[in-house]
């Protein structure tokens, strides 16, 4: 009797996932006090700029360093920073990382390695690439 409920238990743990799969909501970046809110946007993952320690300075900041003059006057705060990231449950993919800093738009990959701690990765072309751990915030 007990062996088949120690069989179904044994399965049950080896096909649930090691922790929640969800990157979904709002994280710290290791650089600049910046805060980042990741949400769905149809079928990929998108993340939109919160608050930094410019935007706290002054929250009417602009993205200057923009490559595309065009976007300049734009506001960091609310700012699109994360697009088009396909995959999952715990690493997706082929998206875009824009980089305020530099204005630069780069190809990247986000990996969730625990419930709190994600790897985003951006990359000109590899292996040209900068790696940041984000933790999140409850």
């Amino acid at each position: 009797m007990k062996l088949p409920i120690l069989a179904a238990a044994f399965a049950v743990a080896i096909s649930a996932p090691a922790f929640a799969q969800d990157v979904t909501g709002l994280w710290q970046t290791q650089t600049n006090g910046g805060q980042v809110e990741i949400s769905r946007c149809g079928n990929s993952l998108c993340g939109k700029l919160v608050t930094s320690n410019h935007i706290k300075t002054d929250p009417t900041t602009k993205d200057a360093k923009n490559k595309d003059p065009s976007l300049r006057a734009r506001p960091l705060k609310n700012m699109q920073m994360l697009y088009d990231f396909t995959g999952g449950p715990t690493k997706w993919s082929g998206g875009k990382v824009y980089n305020a800093n530099d204005g630069g738009t780069y190809s990247g990959t986000i990996t969730l390695t625990s419930p709190n701690t994600l790897k985003l990765k951006g990359c000109i072309v590899a292996p040209f690439c900068k790696t940041e751990n984000w933790t999140r915030i409850k």
